[in-house]
């Protein structure tokens, strides 16, 4: 049996393809209503209304429970995966991250807080670009699964995560896995803008491809490699969720730039849109690091309150510059 530990739409998305199959999944919910209707009905109402769910998959609120498993696929929004893990025994076993972010006031990947909080274990990262709905339905799906634990790792994941429609590659660069799925959701924030204020496909793509330089120099600066994050899980997630109002950074973006107060947003949201939590911290790390990432520090000012147009304008308005990042025009 494999566990995947939150039951938003990603993991119920996850728990339904790695039931396809007809093995056993135990998913974690934590409130104890949703654990009854995933159970009862086969359905998940809140988070991922669209799937009638297999009846192979059973859900759980113990952690207990979840403890027991050898292999734990963890969906818990990336501010809350070091409580979640803190709540079972540290005991090794295969820790597979699909949530993308960047630990609130103390900058760490979620593998460093994932080896902090269950030491022993063998940390892998699951990203690439993927629309819950989609894998939910059973539609063609490739990703990256980078294992920090090498080849023996990539061979007991593999072996119990690929199915017929949902295509994994392997990676040994956890940090490039991780930074490109952390730093395209504030992206997808700042396309969703340019979306709301009808700036046109050529903003758009500019946006993307000038994102994408951002992304490529700040996680090169941490350690990971250009060809992970050109790869499924940096640029080929980036162009996903910088597209469609299917992604909560994009649709989150949307709605800034016609104009609505991202803390009103934010309060009304049922699901997370982890970007708006991790532009502060990327902002912040980045500057650290002497890594110039000015569509980042835009989307943060836009999470800030600064209008809209204002924070376009100023971006409008930089000095013209080499396009691979050095030189003053």
């Amino acid at each position: 049996m494999i566990g995947v530990l939150g039951a938003g739409a990603w993991g119920t998305a996850l728990a339904q393809m790695l039931a396809s199959d007809g093995r056993e999944v135990l998913l974690w919910a934590r409130e104890a209503e949703l654990v009854d209707e995933i159970n009862t009905q086969h359905t998940n109402s809140i988070f991922l209304p669209s799937a009638k769910l297999a009846t192979n998959i059973r859900a759980t609120g113990e952690l207990a429970e979840m403890a027991k498993l050898e292999t734990l696929l963890l969906v818990t929004p990336a501010q809350h995966l070091s409580a979640v893990l803190s709540g079972m025994p540290a005991i090794p076993r295969d820790l597979v991250l699909c949530s993308k972010g960047i630990e609130k006031g103390t900058g760490r990947l979620m593998s460093d807080v994932a080896a902090d909080a269950a030491p022993g274990s063998d940390v892998a990262v699951l990203s690439g670009p993927t629309f819950a709905h989609e894998v939910a339905e059973g539609l063609p799906t490739a990703v990256t699964l980078a294992c920090g634990g090498g080849r023996e790792q990539w061979k007991r994941l593999s072996s119990a995560i690929a199915r017929a429609s949902f295509r994994p590659y392997y990676s040994d660069d956890v940090i490039g896995a991780e930074i490109g799925g952390a730093v395209k959701n504030v992206l997808a924030i700042a396309c969703g803008v340019v979306d709301g204020l009808k700036l046109g496909q050529n903003a758009r793509a500019a946006l993307i491809a000038r994102g994408y330089a951002e992304m490529l120099r700040y996680g090169e600066a941490l350690g990971g490699k250009s060809e992970t994050l050109a790869g499924l899980c940096g640029l080929g997630d980036l162009v996903l969720t910088c597209s469609s109002t299917s992604s909560r950074n994009f649709s989150l973006g949307v709605a800034l730039g016609d104009g609505q107060s991202a803390d009103e947003l934010m309060a009304d949201r049922q699901t997370v849109a982890e970007g708006a939590h991790t532009a502060p911290v990327l902002v912040e790390l980045a500057e650290r690091q002497g890594v110039a990432m000015p569509i980042a520090a835009a989307v943060n000012a836009l999470l800030d309150g600064a209008p809209a147009r204002d924070v376009v304008s100023k971006l409008l308005s930089r000095p013209l510059r080499d396009e691979q990042g050095n030189a003053e025009q």
